[in-house]
């Protein structure tokens, strides 16, 4: 599985306007929900973040993976957003965090679900991309960057 086979590039922000966790998070739903992939955005923003409350999906090195199911969402999605300035997240290195990639799934889609979040620890791990990443200045080119590195294989 391809990230890019999940992320589509209107479901890409940057720069996001929240200055905060759950704000982040609200906008990156709602960013899915204006694409049409989930039912119900208050719904999903609920799941989202009670699975954050159990533990910071903050996991280092400035990223974020938030992540959730429900019946709300109508497909495996993902979003990504890059905050203007790096937020606070409680991150399990104590750093902010500057890219947030959410990926929702329905219930049943839990192989896709844990494919999908693989495959982008594996591209998020080579530090030589996140950094790229990171120093993004559109939703373009973060969109272009995933799709690169997919393609390289």
């Amino acid at each position: 599985m391809n990230v890019t086979d999940v992320l589509q590039p209107n479901c890409v922000k940057v720069p996001l306007s929240a200055t905060d966790k759950r704000a982040a998070i609200d906008e990156l739903v709602d960013l899915l929900a204006s694409e049409g992939a989930v039912s119900d955005a208050a719904e999903l923003k609920a799941a989202v973040w009670q699975r954050e409350t159990q533990r910071s999906t903050g996991i280092g090195e400035g990223l974020a993976i938030p992540h959730g199911k429900g019946p709300a969402v109508r497909r495996l999605a993902m979003a990504i957003g890059m905050p203007a300035q790096p937020i606070v997240y409680d991150s399990i290195d104590h750093k902010p965090v500057k890219l947030i990639v959410m990926l929702v799934s329905p219930p049943d889609k839990v192989t896709e679900h844990v494919q999908a979040l693989g495959r982008l620890s594996r591209l998020m791990t080579d530090a030589n991309f996140r950094e790229r990443t990171y120093a993004a200045r559109s939703a373009a080119e973060v969109y272009d960057l995933f799709h690169k590195a997919e393609r390289a294989g």
